[in-house]
This record gives structure tokens, C-alpha cells and sequence, in this order.
């Protein structure tokens, strides 16, 4: 009795699976044995019903063994692997070919399209053998280099493949394009605001956080929200790593080399966010990776929700732990915090006056600090226009430079970012560790002099020092500049003044 390969997703890993089935004589019955979750248990019924299409009706006990017998297996891509385990066991298909199988199957048997596509193909690749999949998976698997994928409709038509009564459609390698970026909102239609735009640049050319903070209406979220038109398009490998994670809930390929952009709203659960469950899903975290997390209204978080985001920005990764396990999911994001200045919102607004207490203000700016903050490049207040400033820009016909003018330039610096660190490893000046920054990002004496004297003015933490040597090498590769200087530095600590860290 031979098994069936199959597979079974253990987070972003695809884990294998033999499928043994056994077939005796007396009443009609089927019993899936091996950790089964429930959807793997109902697979019984669409087995049977679509193997009825193909003129094969199951008689007697049959006896299913998902090996490794204490691996918990989960979801519907089992059910290929399971009817082609029925169908040779009654003596339909003689050999079936050692390959992996993935799918899941409709009553009619037609093939659906399942979860951890992508991770199975990693897996074919590395065992050196072939995948089958429904034809709805093959457009995620056909970006994976190197491995030998077919596809299929319907079990029928897959049947006929391993029989060789029908030639297998083998999926070409594919590879996407850069798609046109339509910037919406565009940074032209923002009136004013230069220095938080400025900030938005430097924040999309080297991946730092950024904050913003200013009453409602000064435009944070729109200035946030065109910060999705300047981002840099995904490199192969970052392509890989986002397929992986979307793969793994059952999500389709963005189109393009479109950076990732999560919005999360405040009432959101620790879990969405994070990841975990029952099945230990990513979370918005890592949804993410690779682009951006914009919380808006960031205040209004539940505290426990905000501490638990530390270490995924820190370390760009986040651990899921649960009862069942644990699983390590990608958090490589660039972090995007948008808040009011006190709690009714309008401390320092030019028209309405706040009703704050200084309690209050003094209460909230509490929140506003912590060690969150000192993972924050870039703080940025954002100060709402008057109705006459509004006018006064319009009647001059001022306009802002467009989107496409200024991801232009942040291409050119994180192409200059990519060629620097790729011997480490590493894509942007925000990813580098410690140690890099005090190899790589050297300073002249005036230089050095300046930045200690502001670190003990500002009571810069060592995290602190480190992020601002961090955003002085991105505004020098803005500008093009090879080594860093004064000026550099000056802005980057312009940009971390309002935490004071």
C-alpha cells in the first residue's frame, strides 16, 4: 500500500503529508485517522460525492492514515491527495506518480483553489518533485523559480494526466511587471503642509516610522494615505516573502509590485493585528511586511495592543504563540501613527480653541511616549491651515510636486540602499543592526560634536542615536551625497525633537 503526497500548512510552512488508504470488506464507512481538523474530517463527503462523477461509487470500510500520525492536519487542500489515495486503492489508477498533490475538491469534482499554494511549491522545489494544483492556484505558483508545477480543472481531467491518456499543462514561469502607479491622493493636491511631506519622503526612501500628529481636518491621513503612491516597487525577493504570507490565508498576488498598505482601525483585536487563532493565521502585522501598517486614531488603542507591536518592529519578525504552537511570521513594515495633540483634539489649532485641561493634556501626551515612541524615525506635527492660508495658496496657484516626481527620487535612494547593504543582507538604511550603523555610517569630528551635543540636549537614547545616524544616511542618499554631513544630521534630529528621544 502506497501513499499519497499531500500537504499541510504549519504557519507559512507547508509541511508534508502521506496519505494511506486501505479499503476492506462490510458496511460503507470512512474513517480519516491522524490529527484530522474538521474540514479534513468532512473531506469524506466531497471525496465520495465527486469520485461518483467520475463513475466510482466506494463500497466497504475505508480506512484513511494522514502520516505523521501527530502533526495536526488542516483545511480542504487534502482532499486530492485523499480521493487519488480512494481511486488507487479500488485498482482505477494503477501507479500515481510520486509528486505533491493540493486541492480542494466540489461535489461535482471540479478543483478549487486552496490556501498554501505558495509554501507547497517551496516544497516541491526542495524535494525535487512535481506539484499538482487546481488551475485557480496557478497564477501565485508560476512566480516561484524552480519548480515543476502542473494544473487541472477537474479531478477527471487530473486523472487522465497520471493515466497518460492526456498531456499535463505544465505552468510557465511567470514574472510581473511594475504596474502603473495612479497616486490617489496625490501629493499635488495637498495644500502646504512641506515638512510633513518632506518626512513622508524620507520615511517611504529608507522604510522609517513615522508619526504624525495634528488637529482633525490638518490632513494626516491624506498626507499617510499618499504615501502609498511614492513607495518603491517590490524587489524579487521581497515579492516571495508577501506571496508567502498572502498565500497562507488564501489571498491573490496584489497586482503589480504594489507594496502592501493595512489600514487598522482602533477597535481592532490584538489578534487581528498580530496574528494567531486556532490556526495560528498571520495577523495585519504581517500582511504588511514589506509596506505599510497605518494606524490611525493611534491614541485610541488599547495599550496591550501597542506594547505587543514592539518587538515585530524591532526585530521584523513576530512569534505566534499559542496552546497548539508556535509560528514565526514576517513584520518587516513601515509603520505609520497618526494622532490629535490632546484629547478633544484642537491644542494648537488656529481657529478652534482647546477644551483640554493641562491634566488632560499632560495625561495624554503620556501617550504619546514610551518606548513606541523611541521606535518612531520620524515625528512630524501636522498644523491645520486657516481658511485664509487655503485662499492665499490657491489665488498664488502654488502646487506641491506630484507623487511620480517624488518616488522617482525615493527609487533612485533605496536603489543606492539595495547596492550598500546587499553583501549584509539587507534593503534599506532602517533594517540595518547596530553594529552596521557603527561600522558603515561614519561621521566627520564637527559632525560627531554636533550630534553629542544634541543627544544630551534632547536626552536621545542609544535606540535614539542610532535612528537618527539611520535617517541622515537616507536624507544624504536623497541628495545624493556620499558621505554624511551637519546638515544631514541637523534634519534628521529635527524630526525626533517633539518625543525629545
Amino acid at each position: 500500500m502506497s501513499g499519497i503526497p499531500g500537504v499541510t500548512l504549519r504557519g507559512m510552512e507547508a509541511i508534508p503529508v502521506e496519505v494511506e488508504v486501505e479499503i476492506t470488506g462490510g458496511l460503507f464507512a470512512v474513517n480519516i485517522v491522524g490529527m484530522p481538523d474538521t474540514a479534513v474530517r468532512e473531506s469524506k463527503e466531497r471525496v465520495r460525492s465527486a469520485l461518483k462523477s467520475l463513475g466510482l461509487n466506494l463500497k466497504g470500510r475505508i480506512s484513511v492514515n494522514l502520516a505523521p500520525a501527530d502533526i495536526p492536519k488542516e483545511g480542504a487542500l487534502l482532499d486530492l491527495p485523499i480521493a487519488l489515495g480512494m481511486i488507487s486503492a479500488m485498482g482505477a489508477l494503477k501507479q500515481c506518480p510520486k509528486a505533491l498533490y493540493m486541492g480542494e475538491l466540489a461535489l461535482d469534482g471540479r478543483l478549487r483553489r486552496v490556501r498554501g499554494a505558495v509554501p507547497a511549491a517551496f516544497l516541491a522545489r526542495q524535494k525535487n518533485i512535481p506539484l499538482y494544483i487546481p488551475s485557480e492556484n496557478a497564477e501565485e505558483v508560476a512566480l516561484v523559480q524552480g519548480v515543476e508545477a502542473y494544473c487541472a480543472d477537474n479531478l477527471s481531467e487530473l486523472v487522465m494526466m497520471l493515466k497518460g491518456e492526456e498531456k499535463p499543462r505544465p505552468l510557465p514561469p511567470a514574472y510581473i511587471p511594475e504596474a502603473k502607479i495612479n497616486a490617489d491622493p496625490d501629493f499635488a493636491d495637498i495644500k502646504g503642509q512641506m515638512q510633513a511631506k518632506r518626512a513622508a519622503e524620507i520615511a517611504a526612501a529608507g522604510h522609517h516610522n513615522l508619526l504624525l500628529v495634528g488637529s482633525p481636518g490638518s490632513g494626516k491621513t491624506l498626507i499617510a494615505k499618499a504615501i502609498a503612491g511614492i513607495l518603491p516597487p517590490l524587489t524579487d525577493d521581497e515579492l516571495v516573502e508577501t506571496l508567502l504570507v498572502r498565500s497562507t490565508l488564501g489571498m491573490k498576488p496584489e497586482p503589480g509590485r504594489t507594496r502592501p498598505f493595512r489600514t487598522v482601525h482602533f477597535t481592532a483585536s490584538t489578534v487581528s493585528i498580530c496574528g494567531g487563532g486556532f490556526d495560528l493565521r498571520p495577523g495585519e502585522v504581517s500582511l504588511a511586511h514589506r509596506g505599510v501598517l497605518f494606524l490611525d486614531e493611534y491614541t485610541e488603542f488599547h495599550r496591550d495592543l501597542t506594547e505587543s507591536l514592539r518587538a515585530p518592529i524591532e526585530d521584523g519578525q513576530i512569534v505566534v504563540s499559542r496552546a497548539s504552537g508556535s509560528v514565526t511570521y514576517p513584520s518587516r513594515v513601515l509603520l505609520i501613527l497618526a494622532a490629535n495633540p490632546c484629547a478633544c483634539g484642537y491644542l494648537g489649532d488656529p481657529v478652534t480653541p482647546c477644551k483640554c485641561s493641562q491634566y488632560e493634556i499632560e495625561r495624554y501626551k503620556r501617550k504619546l511616549s514610551g518606548p513606541i515612541m523611541d521606535r518612531i524615525d520620524l515625528q512630524i506635527a501636522v498644523p491645520k491651515l486657516t481658511p485664509e492660508e487655503l485662499l492665499s495658496l490657491d489665488n498664488k496657484g502654488m502646487s506641491s510636486e506630484p507623487s511620480a516626481s517624488i518616488r522617482k527620487r525615493v527609487i533612485n535612494a533605496r536603489n543606492i540602499q539595495i547596492e550598500r547593504w546587499k553583501e549584509y543582507g539587507y534593503t534599506c538604511n532602517a533594517e540595518i543592526p547596530e553594529k552596521l550603523v557603527k561600522r558603515c555610517l561614519t561621521l566627520d569630528d564637527d559632525t560627531r560634536s554636533f550630534l553629542a551635543k544634541a543627544a544630551a540636549r534632547f536626552n536621545l537614547s542609544g535606540r535614539g542615536m542610532s535612528r537618527v545616524l539611520k535617517v541622515s544616511r537616507t536624507i544624504a542618499d536623497l541628495a545624493g551625497d556620499e558621505d554624511l554631513q551637519k546638515k544631514h544630521v541637523a534634519e534628521a534630529l529635527n524630526y525626533r525633537q517633539q518625543s525629545g528621544r
